[in-house]
């Protein structure tokens, strides 16, 4: 067998299993929860009345730290929490009456944490030469609503998804020339 026999059969072979070479990657939101059910769990020990606002960072709710945190003002909250002016205020949860009570002095924070793990499957010379590309996505959201007023949670609800897949695919007949033809279709059209 010559060297160049060699050499092709060497590249064939490490080429054979290339999807170990399409990209992969993480986008994640800092959060102090590794799942949707650790997050779950830490806004249950969230008790209405009883927990006061400085316990929340150590359950994992900073609204000190900034990131992944949005202040809700007291017009969003009662949009959010009593949005039909028909429902009388004692139907209301305890905790969303002594807000809208509060007017102004009620805050609302709202933790957002996720992670999103993508990775592109199928061959690698048809990603490659951008004639098919497809990118599976997995991972979770969490949010909790939390609603405090005069050094006291008053109220406290999450949303969310548990898991989250889905998978994108991306077809180019004209392979690493298809940003050539959108390109001049674009110009032949103006």
């Amino acid at each position: 067998m010559n060297s160049r026999a060699a050499l092709a059969l060497c590249i064939t072979t490490l080429l054979a299993g290339c999807s170990s070479l399409l990209p992969n990657g993480t986008a994640d939101a800092p959060t102090p929860f590794s799942s949707y059910a650790q997050a779950e769990a830490a806004v249950a020990r969230i008790t209405p009345f009883k927990t006061s606002p400085s316990e929340l960072p150590q359950l994992g709710f900073d609204a000190q730290d900034g990131r992944n945190v949005t202040l809700i003002p007291y017009p969003n909250i009662v949009a959010r929490l009593a949005p039909y002016p028909g429902v009388p205020l004692e139907a209301l949860d305890p905790g969303i009456r002594t807000c809208i009570l509060a007017m102004t002095a009620c805050r609302g924070y709202l933790f957002r944490f996720e992670r999103q793990d993508r990775a592109r499957e199928g061959n690698f010379w048809a990603d490659f030469l951008n004639v098919r590309r497809s990118t599976h996505y997995t991972g979770w959201w969490f949010e909790a609503l939390v609603v405090v007023n005069d050094g006291t949670v008053l109220f406290r609800n999450i949303a969310g998804q548990p898991s989250t897949e889905r998978t994108e695919t991306n077809n180019n007949p004209l392979g690493p020339f298809q940003p050539a033809g959108e390109g001049v279709g674009s110009v032949l059209l103006r």
